[in-house]
C-alpha cells in the first residue's frame, strides 16, 4: 500500500471504553481514571502483553487518567532484575509512560502482612499444616465439594502464634501455609479456602532477606490495586474465576479504595507460542539465542526483527477488545507491519546472491554518482546517492542465458533496466571450469538514465544492483516463522516437534548500497524487490553491517492493488 492509500481494515471496538464512559458519567470514579499494568518479572513480555499494555495505557491516555507500572514480584525464585529492566524498556519503546514511580507488590509487603493479621483476628484466616497432596484431596473437584481442613478451627491466638513463627523463619518450606477461611463447598474452587501466604526462604530482588513468607498473587493483587487507587483493574479472562476472591478480600479488609476488576479476551495468535514456560524452554535449550532473538514473539524479539512500535499499536487496536476468545491470524499482524513500513521505510538496494556484471563500455576506475529518491512518495525522506561503476553486481537469479517471454529480467542478448540507473544489454558470459557463470559482460546505454533506449526497444524488467567496488559487504539474517503448525502448543502435543529448524538463514557477503553501512541500528528499509529489513539493534556497525529481514513484500491479509509494491510489482 502507498502512503495515500487508506487501510481497508476496520478498527474494532473496545467494550471497556463504554464502561469507563458510563462510570465517569455517573461519577463512580470521582472523575479520575486510574489503570495499571502488572507484569510478573519472570520473563520477557510477549505479543499478548503488548495488547494489555496498549489497552491499559491507552485507556488512561484517552480519558486523561494515569496508568501505573507495577511488578507483581511475589515469587522471588523466578524473578530477576534483567526481566524488570526489559519490561520497562518494552513499555517505553511502545510509546507509553507510566505514572511515576514504578511500583512493586513488594512495596506493600508490610501492609499486606498487617492485613493478613487482620483476617486472622477476624476469624477469616488460619494456618494450615496439610501437605500439598492432602490439600489437593481436601479441595474437592469441579463436581464435588471440598471438605474442611482439620486445622480450620484453630483459635485466633494459635493462628497468630503460628503465623508469627512462619514470619520468623521457624517453619520449613512447604510445612504450612496461611489460608483464607471462606467456604470449602463453594461452587467456585477459588473460594475454597485459598492460600494467602507461603513460606519461601529465598532472597528477594527488592527486599533482600527481610521476608521468608510471600503473599499469593490473589492476596497481593487486589490489595495493591486498592492502595494505588486503581479504578479499573483490567485482566484477561482466565482471571474471571478469581474475581469473587478479589471482591471478597476487598470487602473483608480495611482497604483505602474499592477497585473493580474487568476481564477481556487475551490475544491468541496462530503459529505462535506465548507461554512463558515454553518461551523459557526455547531459551534454555538454546533453540534461540535469547529472549530477544528475532524469531521470538517477545516484544524485544519483534523489535529486533524490525517490527515498529507504531505498527504493533495499530495491530492491537485493529483486533479490538472483546470478551470472546478466538484465534487471530498472524497475517493480520504481518499486514500491520507491512502497511507501516511501506509508508515509512526508505528504499534501498541489496544483492543477496551476487553475480558480477562488467560494463565493458564504462571506463574502469570511473565513478558516476546517480541520485535516487529515498521513498516513492515521501519527498521529506530526501534522496540517496548510488555510485555507478565499471563493475556491478546483480542477483544471480536475475540473469539467464536463455529464457521464455515471461522472464522479465536480464537475458543474454537482451536488455534490462537497472533500478534508478541505465539500461544494459548482456553480451557475453564468463564461466569457470565447472561451467558455472561467474561473470556477465554487458554494455550500457548512456542516454537511458531516466529515459527509454534510443532504438525504441523497451526493456522488459527492472532489477536491483550495487556497485561491486563501492558497495559495502553485509551480513543479512533471513527469518521465517519459528513454528510450522498453526497451533504448535495445542493440547497434549509437544510444541517442540513443530519447530521450523530453518527459521534463520544467515547470508554473508551480500552487497548493499554504501550509505546503508552508516545507518543507525534499528533503522528500517525496504530492500527493493526483496522485502523489509532493519539494521540490527546490537550487531550492526559501519565496519560490519548486519541487517535482519523483517518481512516479505507480499501481503496475504488484504488484496494489494495490482502493480503495487506490496504485490511485488516493479
Amino acid at each position: 500500500m502507498s502512503q495515500s492509500d487508506e487501510t481497508t481494515v476496520k478498527v474494532s471496538n473496545n467494550f471497556l471504553r463504554a464502561i469507563i464512559e458510563d462510570d465517569l458519567a455517573n461519577n463512580r470514579v470521582a472523575g479520575k481514571v486510574a489503570t495499571r499494568f502488572p507484569p510478573e518479572p519472570n520473563g520477557y513480555l510477549h505479543i499478548g502483553h503488548a495488547k494489555s499494555i496498549c489497552l491499559n495505557f491507552g485507556l488512561a491516555e484517552q480519558f486523561g487518567g494515569s496508568c501505573n507500572l507495577r511488578f507483581d514480584d511475589t515469587n522471588p525464585e523466578k524473578e530477576n532484575q534483567e526481566f524488570i529492566d526489559a519490561i520497562k524498556d518494552d513499555v517505553r519503546w511502545l510509546g507509553f509512560q507510566w505514572q511515576e514511580p514504578v511500583h512493586y507488590a513488594s512495596d506493600y509487603f508490610d501492609q499486606l502482612y498487617e492485613w493478613a493479621l487482620h483476617l486472622i483476628r477476624s476469624g477469616k484466616a488460619y494456618v494450615c499444616h496439610l501437605t500439598p497432596e492432602q490439600a489437593r484431596e481436601y479441595r474437592g473437584t469441579l463436581t464435588e465439594a471440598g471438605k474442611n481442613s482439620p486445622y480450620r478451627d484453630r483459635s485466633v491466638d494459635e493462628n497468630l502464634a503460628l503465623f508469627e513463627k512462619m514470619r520468623a523463619g521457624e517453619a520449613d518450606e512447604g510445612e504450612c501455609v496461611l489460608r483464607a477461611k471462606i467456604d470449602m463447598a463453594a461452587p467456585n474452587i477459588n473460594l475454597r479456602d485459598p492460600i494467602l501466604y507461603r513460606i519461601r526462604k529465598t532472597a528477594h530482588h527488592q527486599t533482600g532477606d527481610k521476608w521468608c513468607i510471600y503473599p499469593s498473587y490473589d492476596f497481593a493483587h487486589g490489595q495493591s490495586d486498592a492502595i494505588e487507587g486503581i479504578t479499573h483493574s483490567i485482566c484477561t479472562l482466565e482471571f474471571e474465576d478469581h474475581k469473587p476472591l478479589y471482591d471478597w478480600l476487598i470487602e473483608n479488609l480495611p482497604v483505602p479504595a474499592r477497585p473493580r476488576q474487568y476481564e477481556f479476551a487475551r490475544l491468541n495468535l496462530n503459529y505462535t507460542v506465548t507461554s512463558k514456560r515454553k518461551l523459557k524452554q526455547l531459551v534454555d535449550d538454546k533453540v534461540v539465542s535469547g529472549w530477544d532473538d528475532a524469531r521470538m514473539p517477545t516484544i524485544s524479539g519483534m523489535r529486533r526483527r524490525g517490527y515498529t512500535a507504531r505498527a504493533l499499536r495499530f495491530f492491537c487496536d485493529m483486533i479490538g477488545v472483546t470478551r470472546s476468545e478466538g484465534i487471530v491470524d498472524v497475517a493480520m499482524l504481518e499486514h500491520a507491519i507491512r502497511d507501516d513500513l511501506d509508508k515509512n521505510a526508505p528504499r534501498a538496494m541489496c544483492v543477496l546472491n551476487p553475480l558480477k556484471i562488467t560494463i565493458t563500455n564504462f571506463p574502469e576506475g570511473q565513478v558516476e554518482t546517480l541520485n535516487a529518491p529515498a521513498h516513492p512518495v515521501r519527498d521529506d525522506l530526501g534522496e540517496r546517492q548510488l555510485p555507478f561503476t565499471h563493475e556491478i553486481v546483480i542477483e544471480r537469479d536475475d540473469f539467464r542465458e536463455e529464457a521464455n517471454k515471461k522472464y522479465k529480467r536480464l537475458v543474454l542478448g537482451k536488455k534490462v533496466r537497472l533500478r534508478n540507473a541505465y539500461v544494459i544489454t548482456a553480451n557475453e558470459v564468463v564461466k569457470d571450469e565447472a561451467g558455472n557463470i561467474i561473470e556477465v559482460l554487458a554494455t550500457y546505454d548512456a542516454a537511458t538514465h531516466g529515459a527509454d533506449p534510443a532504438d525504441g526497444v523497451k526493456p522488459k524488467g527492472v532489477i536491483q544492483w550495487v556497485s561491486a567496488t563501492h558497495g559495502k559487504r553485509a551480513e543479512v539474517r533471513v527469518y521465517d516463522r519459528l513454528f510450522l503448525h498453526e497451533a504448535p502448543d495445542r493440547g497434549g502435543e509437544d510444541f517442540m516437534q513443530h519447530l521450523n529448524r530453518n527459521a534463520l538463514q544467515i547470508i554473508n557477503d551480500c552487497y548493499i548500497e554504501p550509505g546503508l553501512a552508516d545507518a543507525k541500528p534499528e533503522t528500517n528499509f525496504q530492500f527493493e524487490r526483496e522485502g523489509y529489513f532493519v539494521a540490527d539493534r546490537y550487531d550492526h556497525t559501519a565496519e560490519k553491517p548486519v541487517f535482519n529481514k523483517t518481512i516479505g513484500l507480499r501481503d496475504t491479509f488484504v488484496d494489494a492493488p495490482i502493480g503495487s509494491e506490496a504485490a511485488g510489482g516493479e
